[in-house]
């Protein structure tokens, strides 16, 4: 595939990868997602490079799923199991990402939003801007939050406040992320990447093959029933999205509220 939106920089055993779509703050197209599906599996072979840093654009992680891409016009990409494909896009994405053996740390600006949260959720580790927020309207929209994020998010809170992050779609600021434990570093503003690519530096000082032994263990741990319970999700939005209810609360979303 040639990549229009990912780019990827080596430097030594840590690899950066950074995804910039232009103008759209980074929303994510299916264009974008297979991208960073196809470099991150294309990382599960590689015995160089043992730490990944994932960036967005220098002033937006991702402002989420686009919400104005049009399905495609041909008739046999909308049939109900090419519709069925499309909507897994994401999960098998931050597959990919999650199931990389090196480690991966999310470097996130302004904003990480929806689907942009899903992803950082598959990194091991992530570092958020001082001034940036992370946002997950999914729900505001009619839709449940999908690409296997909803069990990552409940391992890494706590069931009460993933409802409540997932249910009363409050941004959350930098300070307030990390004392909940959904990021692990809070750096300056524009030196997120440095911030990450600082940790990344420090683990690939320690034996590499122990460093990954030991993350396919704690994955294998930590996320035993992930698949279980979000094997569905994608259907799920398909089917909550039909709600009518649903359709009126898109109509009048503003992705900033």
């Amino acid at each position: 595939m040639a990549r229009e939106i990912v780019t990827v920089e080596k430097l030594g055993p840590v690899a950066l990868v950074r995804f910039d779509r232009g103008g759209s703050l980074n929303a994510f197209n299916e264009q974008q997602i297979l991208e960073l599906t196809e470099v991150a599996r294309e990382f599960h072979d590689d015995l160089e490079t043992q730490a990944v840093v994932l960036a967005g654009r220098r002033d937006a992680f991702s402002a989420g799923a686009d919400l104005k891409e049009r399905a495609p016009e041909d008739p046999a990409q909308n049939t109900d199991v090419a519709k069925r494909a499309r909507f897994y896009r994401g999960g098998k994405l931050c597959a990919a990402w999650e199931n990389m053996p090196q480690i991966t740390i999310a470097a996130m600006e302004s904003m990480s939003v929806g689907a942009g949260c899903a992803l950082a959720l598959a990194c091991d580790w992530r570092v958020l801007g001082k001034g940036a927020y992370l946002y997950v309207p999914e729900v505001k929209i009619g839709l449940n939050l999908q690409w296997g994020a909803l069990p990552r998010l409940i391992t890494l809170v706590g069931p009460a406040r993933a409802k409540r992050i997932v249910l009363m779609c409050e941004k959350m600021g930098a300070e307030m992320a990390r004392e909940w434990g959904l990021v692990d570093e809070i750096a300056d503003d524009g030196r997120t990447v440095d911030k990450a690519m600082e940790m990344a530096g420090q683990v690939v000082q320690m034996p590499w093959a122990t460093t990954r032994m030991v993350k396919e263990a704690v994955n294998a741990t930590a996320n035993a029933l992930h698949q279980a319970t979000s094997f569905a999700d994608a259907d799920q939005s398909q089917l909550t999205s039909g709600f009518t209810a649903a359709g009126d609360a898109r109509r009048n979303f503003s992705g900033g509220n």
